[in-house]
């Protein structure tokens, strides 16, 4: 069975926090948003894990019930963001 993608989990450095959106593949608009959590909680590398856990499991959530199926994640961290989306405080 070929690989689709029906959107994907967008972490986003925002002021003093990291906000977890349901995007769609390639634009952030109508972006749903997840979570939040304070930037300085995230410096601790376990907590960071388990923040984008809590995220993929919720994104997994929407997608088993959208699709029936729960998506497969890239490892370890994810894949970049697409340029236009960039930061640069990555």
């Amino acid at each position: 069975m070929t690989k689709q993608l029906f959107g994907r989990l967008a972490l986003r450095a925002e002021g003093d926090s990291w906000n977890a959106y349901y995007a769609l593949t390639d634009t952030m608009e109508g972006a749903l948003f997840l979570g939040s959590i304070k930037l300085r909680f995230v410096q601790n590398k376990k907590r960071k894990a388990l923040f984008m856990e809590l995220m993929r499991e919720s994104v997994g959530d929407i997608l088993k019930e959208i699709t029936g199926e729960r998506p497969e994640w890239p490892e370890p961290h994810g894949q970049p963001a697409p340029e236009h989306e960039r930061s640069g405080t990555g």
